[in-house]
């Protein structure tokens, strides 16, 4: 049974162990990248459409070169192969802008095909890399999670007024959100929802908030600053079927305190509930178990394109 499995923009299946980045990569020096994380499930990369999408969104926020989805669709599904359906694994893919100062040589030349770099636009370095599932995950599944609310110190027009911060991109500048969670666990939480300066809820440092309200569920808009959940969207296109309300809209503080559930949804951990909320005990719903399962039926269903 494989530990780790690699896997570049070419097709080519690494040695994991294998030196790979250059010393300069600019995603090593300046965080200058993007990533997406895929969930593999009986061998396949779970909504791996919706997390396409979303890589070519970011690579347009960061001005990188579009990105070859077909060669990242062919990379991802060899890496899920080579990991095998015995086991969930976490899947990544990352792009970085490159090596820095001479984007002409060196790294995975996902840019340019053949030998010829004339006139070639920057080579950037991707590559798909797969690990076992973290073990907080069973428990988080399973029992829930404890979480802290946090202030971002930003307000919700920040995103609108300065889109060079890429606040709705999924960077690999992730030292703020990691200390977040540092500090939560010396806090004794599991978790973290970020808050804006006008205490309205934005999101955790690496999943998508949902309230549960009633036949409702909601999640804060993306124009407020946060990453548009691939998982909340499966979860939203199932729930929508079976008769729920989904909504984009404003949330405070206090409504995670009167709501039915609250839910910390990412691709990975897929549903977890919020089973304490700043030392407050909340309860499970009747209808917790429905919401796992239309998450667990949405990722596994096909995505498109142009459904996001």
């Amino acid at each position: 049974m494989v530990e780790r499995v690699l896997v570049t923009l070419d097709g080519v299946i690494r040695d994991p162990d294998a030196p790979l980045l250059y010393a300069d990569d600019i995603g090593v020096l300046r965080g200058d990248g993007i990533f997406e994380t895929v969930l593999v499930r009986g061998g396949v990369p779970c909504a791996l459409e919706l997390h396409l999408a979303r890589l070519r969104r970011s690579a347009e926020a960061l001005e990188l070169p579009a990105p070859d989805l077909d060669a990242w669709r062919f990379a991802v599904e060899s890496a899920a192969e080579q990991w095998g359906s015995e086991r969930e694994g976490t899947l990544r893919m990352v792009l970085t802008r490159g090596r820095d100062g001479d984007h002409g040589r060196g790294g995975e030349r996902t840019a340019v095909k053949g030998g010829d770099l004339a006139g070639a636009e920057p080579v950037t370095t991707g590559f798909v890399y797969v690990v076992p599932v973290p073990e907080r995950v069973k428990k988080a599944r399973t029992e829930g999670v404890s979480v802290i609310t946090l202030s971002r110190g930003i307000s919700i027009d920040l995103a609108q007024n300065a889109p060079w911060l890429l606040l709705g991109a999924k960077t690999l500048s992730y030292a703020t959100n990691m200390s977040a969670l540092r500090f939560a666990q010396r806090m004794g939480a599991d978790d973290v929802i970020f808050t804006s300066t006008e205490h309205r809820v934005l999101e955790g440092p690496r999943s998508t908030v949902v309230v549960q309200r009633g036949n409702q569920l909601i999640t804060p808009p993306a124009r407020n600053g946060v990453l548009p959940g691939t998982t909340q969207r499966a979860l939203f296109a199932q729930a929508e079927k079976a008769g729920w309300e989904c909504r984009y809209e404003q949330l405070f503080t206090a409504d995670l305190i009167t709501a039915d559930a609250v839910w910390m949804l990412s691709s990975i951990t897929l549903a977890a509930r919020v089973n304490s909320l700043d030392g407050l005990r909340m309860s499970a719903p009747d209808n917790a178990e429905e919401i796992v399962d239309m998450v667990n039926r949405g990722i596994t269903l096909p995505g498109s394109l142009a459904d996001w």
